[in-house]
C-alpha cells in the first residue's frame, strides 16, 4: 500500500514537472513582443526573490538586496565594457562581486538583529547607491545616468541564435535560473539549510550546541547575494543600461511584497508571489491603463494579505483543504441528523 502511494506521488510529481516544462517552452510563442520582454524580466525576478528568501531563512530581512543586485549589474557591465572581457565571464564576476560585498557588509550588519539589521542594511545600500551617483566617479559609474551601451551576450552564429531576440534571451535566462533554483533548493534542504532554520527559530539554543550564528548568517547572506548579483548581470546585459534609480528602495519594496504575498515558509512561495503580482500588474493594471496606481494596489494587496492570509498564497491550499474538510463534516452531521 505504501509503495503504491509512493509510486502515485512520484508519477504525479513527474507529470507536474513535464507539464510545467512544456508550458515554459510553449509560453513565449503565444505572447506578443512586449509580453515576451516582460517574461524575461519575470524569470530574472524569480531568481531575485528566491535568492532573497534564502536570507530570510535565518530570520533576517534586508533592504539592501536590490542594491546587491545592482552591484552584480554594475560589476558585470564595467568589466565587459571597460576591460573587454567575455560577457559570460563578466556575469560570473558580477555575481562574485555581489557575494564579496555581502561578505564585507556582514561584519558591521550582523552585529545587529531584527529591526536594527533592516535599517542598517537600508543605510548600507543607500551609501552604495550614492557612490554610483557621486559626480566625482561619473567617469566610472556614469553618475545618475548610469552606464549605457553595455555589451550584450554574443550571438551563436552556428545555430543562428541572436540574444537580441527576447525569446532566445528568455530561454538563456530560463536555463540559468533553473540551475540556480536547483542549487538554492539543495542548499535549503541540506544540513546547512536546516541550520539556517534552527538559527531563525532558536538562535540561542543553536549557539549553545556550538553553531556559529555569525558564520551561518554570513553564509546565507553571501549565497543569496551571489544569485542576486547573477540576476543583476542578466538584467544589465539584456537591457544594455543600468542606473542607480533602478536599484532604489521603491524597487526593494516590491521584492518584499512579492515575498510576503507569496509566503516564505516554502521554496515556491515567493515564486508564486512574483508570478501572480506580475500578471496582475502587466495584464490587469496595464490593460486598464492604471500603471501609475501600481503602488496603491500593491499596498492594498499587502494589507489584505497581512489581515486575511498572513501565510501568503502558499497558505491558500491548506486553508481551502480545511474549508472542504469542515464542509464535509457539516454535511455528514446534517445527513446523520436527518436520519
Amino acid at each position: 500500500m505504501l509503495e503504491r502511494a509512493a509510486a502515485s506521488k512520484t508519477l504525479a510529481w513527474t507529470l507536474g514537472i513535464v507539464l510545467i516544462v512544456g508550458c515554459l517552452i510553449l509560453l513565449p510563442r503565444l505572447l506578443s513582443l512586449s509580453q515576451q520582454e516582460i517574461l524575461v524580466f519575470l524569470v530574472i525576478n524569480i531568481l531575485l526573490v528566491t535568492s532573497y528568501r534564502l536570507l530570510t531563512l535565518t530570520g533576517e530581512w534586508s533592504l539592501a538586496h536590490m542594491v546587491i543586485m545592482g552591484v552584480g549589474a554594475y560589476s558585470s557591465a564595467l568589466v565587459s565594457k571597460k576591460l573587454g572581457l567575455p560577457v559570460s565571464l563578466s556575469v560570473l564576476i558580477g555575481a562574485s562581486s555581489a557575494a564579496l560585498l555581502a561578505a564585507l557588509l556582514s561584519f558591521p550588519l550582523f552585529r545587529m538583529k531584527g529591526f536594527y539589521f533592516l535599517i542598517g542594511s537600508f543605510a548600507a545600500g543607500e551609501v552604495i547607491r550614492l557612490i554610483w551617483k557621486w559626480s566625482e566617479l561619473t567617469w566610472l559609474f556614469g553618475g545618475p545616468k548610469g552606464i549605457k551601451l553595455i555589451p550584450p551576450f554574443p550571438d551563436i552564429d552556428a545555430l543562428s541564435v541572436s540574444f537580441y531576440n527576447p525569446v532566445n534571451y528568455y530561454f538563456l535566462c530560463l536555463i540559468v535560473v533553473a540551475v540556480s533554483l536547483v542549487v538554492l533548493y539543495r542548499v535549503e534542504h541540506s544540513r546547512i539549510g536546516l541550520t539556517f532554520h534552527a538559527i531563525h527559530w532558536q538562535d540561542k539554543l543553536a549557539e549553545s550546541v556550538g553553531v556559529s550564528i555569525f558564520r551561518y548568517r554570513m553564509l546565507a547572506f553571501v549565497v543569496s547575494a551571489f544569485f542576486a548579483g547573477l540576476a543583476g548581470a542578466l538584467y544589465a546585459h539584456y537591457v544594455g543600461t543600468v542606473n542607480p534609480n533602478r536599484f532604489g528602495v521603491e524597487e526593494m519594496v516590491y521584492v518584499l511584497i512579492w515575498a510576503i504575498v507569496g509566503g516564505t515558509a516554502t521554496f515556491y512561495g515567493p515564486i508564486l508571489g512574483v508570478v501572480v503580482l506580475t500578471i496582475l500588474n502587466e495584464v490587469v493594471l496595464r490593460g486598464l491603463g492604471m500603471d501609475a496606481m501600481r503602488p496603491m494596489f500593491y499596498g492594498a494587496i499587502l494589507i489584505l494579505f497581512i489581515l486575511f492570509l498572513p501565510n501568503g498564497l502558499e497558505g491558500l491550499g491548506p486553508k481551502i483543504r480545511e474549508w472542504i474538510v469542515a464542509w464535509r463534516q457539516r454535511r455528514d452531521v446534517a445527513a446523520q441528523l436527518a436520519k
